[in-house]
């Protein structure tokens, strides 16, 4: 035991080295585009004169940064599940300095394949990619949108979805302080840390909007960063390291899915980002993407958002792209399908785990015995749908029990039968 103890002080120290290292690396910052170029862009085109947006992108040195993290991944132990962690921590932060030295060439794409995928990736247990998710909800979404009807819920502005969005996470986070503010220069609708989430200023939210940031952003988002902060030795848990991206969108988003947070729009935007990304990298540029997002159905200005994501850090010409956005559908099939087998094994303790910090799924399994042993803390603050230990488990029984069904074998009249 003593030398298992002196080990883990040892890695925890490890741990408390790659958090300094990593400080100044801002990955999705570095590589942002400022409001005003959305301003110039859609002024072009409604003009009848779109030009491709320049974006220049500030050159950092990492190579102190990455030389630290290289002497972490050697330090580590690779056969100690903590060691692994770090290892696989460090590297994928090196692999972040790495894309950040890329930001405005070609060469972005190879590095953000390498942290985040491709359309054409596999999902989980199938032979299905995450480009053939994406077109699957994209078709159903087009399909039943005529019985949903035209889009006419009513819209709150961002003052006063900031006030509503205060007054339920001051409830929730009953030990720390989180603001909800205003940003006039943020593109997207809204964006989260562990102690501030950033609403656009100027947008107007629906009362899904609303539900969704609350869950994505807050109860997941936020939630982990705070959880992460009071680990007592793994203090990068609170970290965004680029590894944990697929299993944190995946959470935030099958959050929103079992709290009813989602609607069909929101898995046709989500969607539809991948298709998009798939177009960059076969040569489609950023003009012919912005028209592929109106030809959705976008507006201009969400139009100009999603393009823009799938082009930040990037040339603009096609052919490149950041990939990131490819992770919310792979993410979230892989989450369902954790959640679904620690029921069936008995181990929805590890649901619970997954949200002591920013982790992937990988790690919940392979720390559990440090989680057992107090080297990790659980979990302070668990979303609702969490919490809810009940109807979360006859949520996933019904779930595990439905999927036997074969729709394909489904006829109509099998469902009258006998009713």
């Amino acid at each position: 035991m003593g030398d298992e103890g002196e080990l883990l002080d040892r890695l925890a120290e490890l741990d408390r080295r790659l958090v300094a290292a990593v400080k100044g690396i801002k990955l999705l910052g570095a590589v942002s585009w400022p409001a005003l170029v959305q301003a110039r862009f859609l002024d072009g085109w409604r003009r009848g004169n779109p030009l491709l947006p320049t974006v220049d992108y500030a050159k950092n040195d990492h190579s102190a940064a990455r030389e630290e993290l290289e002497d972490i991944f050697l330090a580590a132990d690779a056969q100690h599940p903590v060691g692994d962690y770090l290892r696989r921590a460090a590297q994928s932060w090196i692999y972040a300095t790495e894309l950040l030295d890329a930001a405005g060439t070609a060469a972005i794409t190879e590095h953000s394949v390498r942290l985040y995928g491709r359309p054409g990736d596999r999902l989980p247990g199938g032979a299905l990619s995450n480009l053939d998710a994406a077109r699957h909800f994209v078709e159903l979404a087009d399909e039943i949108g005529g019985e949903l009807g035209a889009d006419d819920a009513v819209r709150v502005p961002a003052e006063q979805l900031c006030a509503e969005l205060q007054q339920e996470i001051a409830a929730f986070f009953s030990h720390d302080q989180v603001t909800v503010e205003l940003d006039p220069d943020l593109i997207a609708k809204a964006a989260a840390g562990p102690a501030r989430i950033r609403v656009r200023a100027g947008a107007s939210f629906t009362e899904y909007d609303h539900h969704q940031l609350l869950q994505h952003e807050a109860f997941v988002h936020s939630l982990t960063a705070l959880n992460g902060r009071r680990q007592p030795n793994l203090k990068s848990l609170a970290l965004n390291s680029p590894r944990i991206t697929a299993t944190q969108e995946g959470l935030a988003t099958f959050a929103e899915l079992m709290s009813g947070a989602i609607d069909i729009g929101r898995m046709k935007r989500i969607s539809l980002r991948i298709v998009a990304i798939d177009k960059a990298l076969a040569g489609a540029d950023f003009i012919e993407v912005f028209r592929f997002f109106l030809g959705a159905g976008q507006n201009e200005a969400d139009s100009f958002t999603s393009a823009m994501r799938v082009f930040r850090g990037a040339p603009l010409g096609g052919g490149a792209a950041f990939t990131k956005d490819t992770v919310y559908l792979h993410g979230l099939l892989s989450v369902h399908t954790f959640f679904r087998w620690a029921f069936r094994h008995g181990k929805l303790k590890l649901c619970r785990n997954l949200f002591a910090g920013k982790m992937t799924l990988h790690d919940v399994l392979a720390l559990e015995p440090y989680f057992d042993s107090g080297f990790l803390a659980a979990p302070v603050y668990i979303p609702p749908w969490v919490r809810n230990a009940h109807g979360l488990a006859g949520t996933l029984a019904f779930s595990l029990f439905a999927n036997r069904i074969r729709l394909d074998r489904v006829e109509a009249e099998d469902l009258v039968l006998g009713v």
